[in-house]
């Protein structure tokens, strides 16, 4: 597979804490293609795109790139991801399809829908620049549930060949209350692997299979964004911008060593507050740091929902003893 540069070391840093300082705003809630825009966005200085379910998600001077987001469940690092092939449920839904006809005439007749696809998303980017080739690619953003890690990675979008595929229809049998369902596999030719799955029912969609890089891939970006420890052995959290100012109200500042002998030192009262929607493109958050002895006893007593949530707990809990 072939992947793409996409982030200076500038770049990937800002992307790193301006990725932390959004979580902050979310809750827990789960991450949207319009979070990671503005993520990517704001890190590489460039203009965001406004959302159209026919065009792709960047489009500034000459680059094309339609993000794609997966969430994955499964415990421990992200980075256990690396390596393996995945399905994206719905890679694009402009596609019409005969559930009747010989599956290699369907195949050529989709894939060239798919090229037709990728002109016209192509031809919006030329049109909107000076330059005459467009730098057109896919995103693919992976997300852990608690949203504390993500990979990222883009590689070219090119149109598929049909002369280097193959496909077979598949039906699976109605089950239960699950109602029947027939799918077209389509296959690489030299590797036999799936490289998509169109769907025949509930709308026709293209699920593209994708591999996720290797670790060592200088083109694959991780982000670590919650309890990250530092090399003083201290946790990193990021905090909107109103949790911080009432802890400060409450303790009269936070210094990592007042902060965190707070945490250690206060009874939890057994009260949970309810979640707040701090969400807003105004809501800055910022980084704060305690030990990792205060950081496990916030965890062991408050739902792992996320850091901000954590402390806007601690907080309403710690401002109702004063």
């Amino acid at each position: 597979m072939i992947t793409l540069p996409v982030f200076e070391k500038e770049e990937y840093f800002l992307a790193r804490d301006l990725l932390a300082a959004k979580v902050a705003t979310m809750l827990g809630r789960k991450m949207e293609e319009g979070d990671w825009d503005f993520v990517y966005c704001n890190a590489k200085k460039i203009p965001i795109t406004p959302w159209s379910n026919l065009k792709v998600d960047v489009n500034h001077e000459g680059l094309g790139v339609e993000h794609k987001m997966l969430r994955i469940t499964r415990t421990g690092s992200i980075l256990q991801e690396c390596g393996t092939t995945k399905m994206h449920p719905a890679g694009t839904r402009s596609i019409r399809l005969d559930p009747n006809g010989d599956a290699q005439d369907v195949m050529v007749d989709v894939l060239q829908q798919y090229e037709e696809l990728i002109k016209v998303r192509t031809q919006a980017v030329l049109d909107n620049t000076k330059k005459e080739t467009a730098d057109m690619r896919f995103g693919w953003l992976l997300w852990k549930e608690h949203l504390d890690e993500f990979l990222y990675f883009e590689e070219p979008m090119v149109a598929p060949d049909p002369s280097r595929h193959f496909a077979i229809w598949n039906e699976t049998p109605a089950r239960g209350a699950r109602k029947s369902s027939k799918s077209l596999w389509i296959f690489d030719q030299e590797t036999k692997e799936k490289v998509y799955s169109v769907t025949t029912n509930a709308g026709v969609k293209i699920q593209p299979y994708f591999k996720v890089p290797a670790p060592n891939d200088e083109n694959l970006y991780h982000f670590k964004v919650q309890g990250v420890k530092t090399p003083e052995g201290l946790i990193e959290i990021w905090l909107t911008r109103s949790t911080a100012k009432y802890l400060e109200l409450l303790l009269g500042g936070l210094d990592a060593e007042a902060l965190s002998k707070a945490i250690l030192s206060y009874n939890h009262s057994g009260k949970q507050g309810e979640k707040k929607d701090f969400e807003s493109p105004d809501d800055i958050a910022i980084p704060i740091r305690i030990t990792e002895q205060a950081y496990k006893k916030l965890c062991s007593i408050y739902e792992n929902v996320s850091d901000e949530y954590l402390f806007q707990q601690f907080a309403v809990d710690l401002g109702s003893k004063k």
